[in-house]
């Protein structure tokens, strides 16, 4: 990127209050674009995601990549003096994102209408596991109870199991990422108004809004989607397929075309022609039919042969990759999806790169997550807010920061 272009987002200050996943996480898309994210930890009780993951010298390795490009401070929001304290930071901010249970920013008088009578132009983006308003708001909700209600745990795993979770928070991040769109999109309008709003989001809502045509089916169809395994209801051949080596290859050739080239591949041509398989309706009531012709044939090829064929040939396919997989592989490094910065204590860091790709203004990856909670107190108080040193050592006497 030139030194000349700036990046996308700078210029734009966040407020991350929360913890663990959903707020955070976005807090983390907005850092990575270049707006500068304020991360607020109360004094005596930090993030618990500074223990999650794995750990490294006594150092959970989930916070330096959650929370990269965050200035770390702490304030006392449940004191009025610490609350006096978030009104000045509001003064300065663009944009708050809070992810406690509904009713507790009130609790503090720290309201979206106290705040934008302070600030007309701030957004808060408020994430909870059922939102702001409804019978449930006020019930606790993680992820995974969203993952649940939201309907994807009902269609994970295999029929003859009970319904399993995805091995990631999904529910958690579907729901950062839903809250992004939306304070992006508010961004947008107080270009117009010049006011700011609330970003409401649910994670059961997020979960729900991915949930393709289950409405429709049930409703209009009558039929309710069930676990399946590792295929799509009437969507074939897209499955996992064994080969001679062992290995598993997922195949995606559901599409006419597609289906055509695959035959191609298996130098079975005239199975496209077969009225079981030859349209998209056919071969979806005809799943078990086609998917077993299709591991028949990777039965007899190692999984390179296939892969190299399939490629060939244009037909989507490729491995189930472990971690190991992706850091060997030439296509995450083109990408720089696998990045490197400096971490104070354990060195070289690696993480995950940036997403999406902007092709003029790309995000940027400057630090890990602040070692100690605090630690740009000084730079905050003292910079943005103009706090003199008498000051911030009487907050600190009285633990609001």
């Amino acid at each position: 990127m030139s030194t000349e272009e700036r990046l996308p987002l700078e210029g734009i200050r966040v407020l991350e209050l929360g913890t663990l996943l959903a707020g955070p996480f976005a807090g983390r898309l907005f850092g990575d674009f270049g707006a500068e994210v304020i991360k607020i930890e109360a004094p005596d009780k930090g993030d618990p995601l500074r223990q999650w993951g794995q750990e490294k010298d006594g150092i959970g390795l989930w916070w330096p990549i959650q929370s990269r490009n965050k200035k770390s401070i702490t304030l006392n929001l449940r004191e009025e003096e610490g609350q006096e304290t978030f009104k000045d930071l509001v003064k300065e901010a663009d944009i708050i994102i809070e992810n406690f249970r509904p009713g507790t920013m009130e609790k503090w008088n720290l309201s979206y209408e106290t705040l934008s009578e302070i600030n007309p132009g701030i957004i808060m983006t408020r994430t909870s596991g059922y939102g702001q308003t409804g019978p449930y708001k006020d019930r606790a909700g993680f992820g995974s109870v969203g993952e649940a209600m939201g309907g994807i745990r009902h269609v994970t795993g295999f029929p003859d199991r009970p319904p399993s979770r995805i091995g990631i928070s999904i529910g958690d991040s579907l729901a950062a990422l839903f809250s992004m769109i939306g304070t992006l999109t508010a961004l947008n309008e107080r270009h117009h108004s010049g006011k700011g709003q609330v970003v409401d989001t649910a994670i059961y809502e997020s979960v729900f809004s991915v949930m393709e045509s289950m409405i429709p089916d049930y409703l209009l169809a009558d039929y309710v989607r069930e676990r399946m395994g590792n295929i799509l209801p009437n969507v074939a051949p897209s499955n996992i397929y064994k080969t001679k080596d062992g290995t598993f290859v997922v195949i995606g050739a559901n599409a006419d075309g597609v289906f055509k080239r695959l035959c191609e591949a298996m130098e079975q041509p005239k199975l496209y022609d077969d009225p079981r398989f030859h349209t998209h309706l056919a071969r979806g009531k005809n799943i078990h039919e086609i998917d077993g012709l299709i591991e028949k044939w990777t039965m007899q090829h190692d999984s390179g042969y296939v892969l190299n064929i399939l490629a060939e040939k244009g037909v989507p396919s490729g491995l189930i990759y472990s971690v190991k997989d992706i850091i060997d592989d030439p296509q995450y490094k083109e990408r720089e999806m696998v990045i490197k910065r400096d971490h104070p204590t354990l060195g070289e860091f690696p993480m995950p790169g940036i997403v999406p790709k902007l092709s003029r203004t790309p995000g940027e990856v400057k630090y890990v997550g602040a070692e100690f909670m605090g630690q740009h107190n000084k730079e905050v108080y003292g910079g943005l807010l103009q706090y003199d040193d008498k000051k911030l050592q009487r907050l600190k006497e009285r633990h609001i920061i």
